[in-house]
């Protein structure tokens, strides 16, 4: 069954009105039976694999130890199902009671099969490292060899089992629960927007957000105005979820002995603080190309200052809106101009309902493409309000759908990317659907206009998202060191750590210090942001390839996206010919990035402001 929303009149629901996605290739609704039939058969034969093998892991030889591992990921399946739809309908629609209950439910349900099987990492990252390797070497165990190695990575943080278990129970009433709240607490705020005529509207977060790319000047200053009120509202409770979090996250690592707070985001995507730290440095000696933009887009709009809430302004006839129809085509073609298979893929998302992209009440704001079980496939969720950005949206989240849909061959325990490698997908689709748009508009002045936003997207997932994980960082720190942070004390943080990024070419008002309380990666995924940087470097040295390459490319960079979670970083990437660990491999993305501006300032040059 589609699942259910709060009903709201159709030209209330965006241009994409009527694209819902449906579940049912999960459940057939919140009440289904399956649901709970399928936890208890997780709890069940997780309870007899723990009867069977607990005590048991350091004796095992190769092929038994495979085995093993091929039982845990068949009995946690059905649990990872009802998991997958309950956080999809909860997305869908915040508000409705049931959906919220039924999430709680699997997430509890979810955390016994964990505490079962809990023994079996315990006692695999126990065992000693010769011994380790030498099963590790044995052909029977190749499937599973980077799994197994993958987990001992984690050798100095476990915990003792009881302890394991604890911390995943109270996992329930604590991170998670907070998470939810900030989620239906974003999913239930209205924003108080002035119209032309003075009177006031309540607006959603996403319907606010979309009007700061509005060519108007004053439209963007009052969707800015009501963004800042609305989180200045809501600003208590949304810092104390921010404040709670970030304790947690403080306890967790001191218990599991993580000397810094992006070291568990670090060890998950398969990658070193130093690297980190490289791209991070990298970007950060480069703001000279963002505050270099934002000068040229002054001069294009012809403003004397130019404040936060111009940053999204069109520039020249780029804008306008496009229905989702007209999207859908764009992004297809885009995908099939490189790769066929790509494009077949991607159409099955709107074929077969896989997307969700109205806009209605209660629905989780911004966009993303959730993997479900290697048996069923991705489902994609979009707030489509028409806009350019939205369009390459579009393009992004069904980037991370066509690699999650790849990558499902891999297995419920790595079919799934490290961060680093996440982002590739949506990147590269992203630059296809906007190398389309370029190919096919022959007016300079709007040319221009589509290297302007592509320049500005490009900026906001590198420099913008280092800028996000500096400000992660000064917040952990603060809160390790002062204690409760005070919502003034934050807002100076983030205001810290953005205005380097800008210099004297945007012009900050003091309402953008409130920014920061709408972000949810801060919230579900600590330190993810960099993850974006790493993407964006990586697919313009894959585009580069590909201009070199020609058609051959699209077969490795298939493979690359086919082998998911298998293989480190490094090893995937290797597939395409690139080597991630070049350490001149960031500044040649930079390069490339340079080029586009050189590029827009030439166009500038020949069209003269709007």
């Amino acid at each position: 069954m589609t699942t259910a929303a709060v009903p709201t009149k159709s030209a209330d629901r965006g241009p994409a009105a009527g694209v819902t996605w449906d579940l049912s290739d999960l459940y057939a609704g919140a009440d289904d039976p399956r649901i709970e039939a399928d936890l208890a058969r997780s709890i069940e034969e997780a309870a007899r694999f723990a009867e069977r093998h607990r005590g048991r892991i350091a004796s095992m030889g190769a092929a038994e130890l495979a085995q093993a591992v091929d039982a845990l990921e068949s009995l946690q399946e059905p649990a990872y199902r009802a998991a997958a739809y309950a956080q999809l309908l909860f997305a869908a629609d915040t508000s409705a009671p049931r959906h919220g209950a039924l999430l709680q439910r699997v997430q509890e349900r979810g955390s016994e099969v964990r505490n079962a099987l809990v023994f079996f990492e315990l006692e695999w990252v126990a065992i000693d490292d010769a011994r380790a390797e030498a099963l590790l070497a044995d052909p029977a165990l190749a499937k599973r060899r980077h799994l197994l190695a993958q987990m001992r990575r984690y050798r100095p943080h476990v915990l003792s089992e009881a302890e394991e278990r604890l911390l995943e129970e109270t996992a329930n009433t604590g991170p998670r629960a907070f998470s939810r709240l900030f989620d239906e607490t974003l999913g239930a705020m209205r924003f108080p927007l002035e119209t032309e005529s003075g009177a006031t509207e309540e607006k959603s977060e996403e319907e606010v957000l979309s009007l700061l790319y509005e060519p108007d000047r004053e439209t963007r200053r009052r969707a800015a105005d009501s963004l800042t009120a609305g989180l200045r509202q809501h600003a208590r409770l949304l810092a104390f979820v921010f404040n709670t979090l970030v304790q947690d996250k403080a306890t967790r690592d001191r218990l599991r002995r993580y000397a810094s707070p992006m070291d568990d985001r670090n060890l998950a995507n398969e990658i070193d603080a130093e690297t980190v730290h490289a791209l991070m440095t990298a970007c950060e000696r480069r703001h000279d190309l963002v505050q270099r933009y934002y000068r040229l887009k002054r001069r294009l709009l012809g403003l004397d200052v130019l404040y936060d809430y111009d940053r999204y302004a069109p520039v020249l006839a780029a804008e306008g809106q496009r229905s989702f129809d007209a999207a859908r085509a764009l992004v297809l073609d885009a995908y099939a101009d490189f790769s066929p298979k790509l494009s077949d893929i991607a159409g099955q998302f709107f074929e077969r309902r896989w997307i969700d992209a109205e806009l209605r009440a209660g629905k989780r704001g911004g966009a993303f493409s959730a993997s479900t079980v290697p048996a069923v496939h991705p489902y994609v969720l979009l707030n489509y309000t028409g806009t350019l950005r939205d369009v390459m949206t579009l393009a992004h989240e069904l980037g991370h759908g066509v690699h999650q849909y790849l990558a499902r061959r891999q297995g419920l325990y790595e079919m799934d990317t490290p961060l680093t490698t996440a982002e590739t997908a949506s990147v590269f689709g992203e630059m296809l659907t906007f190398r389309r748009l370029l190919q096919n508009e022959p007016d300079p002045r709007v040319r221009l206009g589509l290297l302007c936003g592509k320049l500005e997207d490009a900026f906001a997932t590198v420099f913008r998202q280092v800028v996000m994980t500096r400000f992660e960082e000064k917040l952990h720190a603060a809160r390790r060191a002062e204690g409760e942070l005070e919502i003034a004390r934050v807002n100076e943080l983030w205001m810290e750590t953005n205005r380097p990024m800008f210099g004297d070419a945007v012009a900050l008002r003091d309402d953008y210090a409130w920014w920061w309380l709408y972000i949810p990666h801060f919230v579900h995924s600590p330190f993810y942001c960099y993850a974006y940087a790493f993407g964006e470097l990586l697919v313009l040295a894959l585009v580069q390839r590909y201009d070199e390459e020609g058609a051959a490319f699209a077969p490795r960079y298939l493979a690359m996206l086919e082998a998911g979670g298998s293989q480190s970083p490094r090893e995937v990437v290797a597939h395409t010919g690139l080597d991630i660990g070049d350490p001149g491999f960031w500044e040649r993305g930079l390069v490339l990035l340079e080029g586009m501006l050189a590029d827009a300032e030439a166009l500038a040059a020949q069209t003269g402001p709007q």
